[in-house]
C-alpha cells in the first residue's frame, strides 16, 4: 500500500514505490516516442490571465508570490500561479514558438501540476500528468483524433493495471442534438450531463429544467442520448432513432463513427462510444475522451482529453489540436493501494561488493567499476564488518548478489536468495538478465 504523506495531497513515494512510478513513466515515454511524439517541458508558472482564459476553476489555482516582497508584485491577470494542467501552458508554448516548430507538431509532456482540490484517493494537490497532443497550423486533419485514441489504448495496455475502457463522444454530436431539440444553452446542458455519474439521471433532469428551462420532453431526450453506449458503430442508428436532425449533429456522428470503427478493428472492447461523456472544460470542440478502469469506476477518469480548435491563436493564425492527459499519480496510487504490481527489489543495486578488510576498499572499487562498465548496478560496502553482517545488509536492502574477493585475488559471487556461490571474473561475469535491473511485476 502507498504510504501517506505527512502533508495531505502532496504524495511522496518510498523507494520501491518510486520504482513502480518510474516504470509507468518509462513505459508511457517509450510508447509515445515509438509513435513519433517529441518531449517538451514548460515552466511551472503562468500568468493568472493565461491560466483562467478558458474554463472556470479559479478556486483551485495556487498563486505564487515571495514571502518577503517589498513590492507586492504583479496583480490581477499579470500575477503568477502554478499551472493546473498541461494543456493551457502548451497552448501558450505553441504560440510563442510557432516559428520554430514543424506542423503538425506531435508533443508529449510529463510534468507535475498543482490543483487545490480536497485530497482523497485519486485526487492530489500535487500530481504528475502525462500528456500527448498533435497541433496543426490553421487546420488539423480529423484522422489525428483517431490516432490518439489508438496510441493511448496501446500505452495504457502496456501498464500493470486492470482492464480499461476509453469512452469517446463528440461535442458536435451532443451540441447539434441539443440544438435540434431546442436547448440553445449547449454549454450549460453539457455541464449538467457531465454530472450524470455523480448525481444520477433524475437530478440531472431537474437541473436541466430548473437551470436551463428544459421541458420534460427535452430533458428526456437529452438523457436518452446520454444513455447510448456501444462498442461498435451501432450508436449511429440509435441516435437517428431519436428523431432529431441538425447539420452539426450529422458532422459529429460522422466523426465519432470514424474513431469507433477503427478502434473496434484494432483494439476491440477497449474503446466505446459513450454519449454521456461531456468534459467540463469549455475549450473542447469535437472529440472528447475519458478513460476508466473496469471495476474501479469510482476512481474517476484516469485519462481524458479531446479536440480543441480555438485554444491557441495568434492574430488571425489558429493552432487547432487534439490531445489526451493521463493522470499518472492517480494510476500509481491505485496500483500501489490495490497491489496490482510491485518492484522486484527495493533498490537498483544488483551487487554488493564486500570488504575483507578496510585496506581492500580501493580494490573493491576496481571490481565495482568493472561491473558498472557493463551496465551492472553496484554498491561497495562502507566498512569491513563480518561477512555475515555485510550479507544481512544486502538482504535488508534487497540486493540479490554479494561479491567476495580473496587474498589471492580470486573472486566469487553469491546469490543470497538461493545460497549458491560460484567463481566469478569482474571482467566477464553477468547476473541473469532479469536481475540486472529491478523489474515491476504484475501481481497474480
Amino acid at each position: 500500500m502507498a504510504r501517506k504523506s505527512s502533508l495531505s495531497g502532496f504524495p511522496e513515494w518510498l523507494p520501491q514505490e518510486r520504482l513502480v512510478e518510474l516504470h509507468v513513466l518509462d513505459t508511457l515515454r517509450r510508447t509515445f516516442e515509438l509513435h513519433g511524439f517529441s518531449s517538451v517541458e514548460t515552466r511551472a508558472v503562468e500568468t493568472v490571465g493565461q491560466l483562467l482564459r478558458k474554463g472556470e476553476i479559479d478556486k483551485e489555482v495556487y498563486a505564487v508570490s515571495r514571502l518577503q516582497d517589498e513590492d507586492a508584485g504583479a496583480a490581477g491577470d499579470d500575477a503568477l500561479a502554478l499551472h493546473f494542467d498541461l494543456t493551457v501552458p502548451f497552448a501558450r508554448y505553441v504560440v510563442e514558438n510557432a516559428g520554430h516548430l514543424a506542423f503538425p507538431f506531435r508533443r508529449y509532456q510529463i510534468q507535475k501540476v498543482w490543483r487545490g482540490e480536497r485530497p482523497q484517493e485519486g485526487r492530489a494537490r500535487e500530481f504528475t500528468q502525462a500528456d500527448i497532443d498533435v497541433v496543426g497550423d490553421g487546420s488539423l486533419p480529423f484522422r489525428y483524433d483517431v490516432e490518439l485514441a489508438l496510441v493511448i489504448a496501446e500505452a495504457l495496455g502496456a501498464l500493470p493495471i486492470p482492464e480499461f475502457q476509453l469512452r469517446i463522444n463528440n461535442r458536435k454530436l451532443a451540441e447539434g442534438f441539443y440544438r435540434g431539440i431546442g436547448l440553445t444553452d449547449t454549454p450549460g446542458v453539457l455541464r449538467s450531463i457531465d454530472k450524470l455519474e455523480k448525481i444520477g439521471a433524475g437530478k440531472v433532469a431537474e437541473l436541466l429544467k430548473s437551470e436551463l428551462g428544459a421541458t420534460d420532453e427535452q430533458a428526456r431526450s437529452a438523457l436518452s442520448l446520454a444513455a447510448i453506449r456501444t462498442e461498435d458503430t451501432s450508436f449511429v442508428e440509435q441516435v437517428r432513432a431519436l428523431g432529431v436532425s441538425d447539420p452539426l449533429l450529422d458532422e459529429g456522428l460522422a466523426e465519432l463513427e470514424q474513431v469507433i470503427a477503427e478502434a473496434a478493428r484494432r483494439v476491440p472492447g477497449r474503446v466505446i462510444a459513450d454519449l454521456s461523456i461531456a468534459r467540463g472544460l469549455d475549450y473542447y470542440t469535437g472529440t472528447v475522451y475519458e478513460t476508466v478502469l473496469v471495476g474501479h469506476e469510482s476512481l474517476g477518469s484516469i485519462c481524458s482529453g479531446g479536440r480543441y480548435d480555438a485554444l491557441a491563436s495568434k492574430g488571425n493564425r489558429t493552432f487547432p489540436g487534439v490531445g489526451l492527459s493521463i493522470g499518472v499519480t492517480r494510476l500509481v496510487t491505485r496500483i500501489l493501494n490495490q497491489d496490482f504490481a510491485a518492484a522486484s527489489r527495493q533498490v537498483p543495486t544488483a551487487v554488493l561488493v564486500t570488504l575483507a578488510d578496510d585496506d581492500s576498499w580501493s580494490a573493491a572499487q576496481d571490481v565495482a567499476a568493472a561491473l558498472r562498465g557493463r551496465g551492472i548496478p553496484v554498491e561497495v560496502a562502507a566498512s569491513a564488518e563480518k561477512f555475515g553482517k555485510q550479507i544481512k545488509f544486502a538482504d535488508r536492502r534487497g540486493i540479490p548478489f554479494v561479491w567476495f574477493t580473496s587474498a589471492d585475488g580470486t573472486h566469487e559471487v553469491k546469490d543470497i536468495r538461493s545460497g549458491e556461490q560460484v567463481p566469478a571474473d569482474p571482467l566477464s561475469w553477468n547476473p541473469p538478465a532479469g536481475d540486472r535491473w529491478p523489474a515491476v511485476l504484475p501481481r497474480a
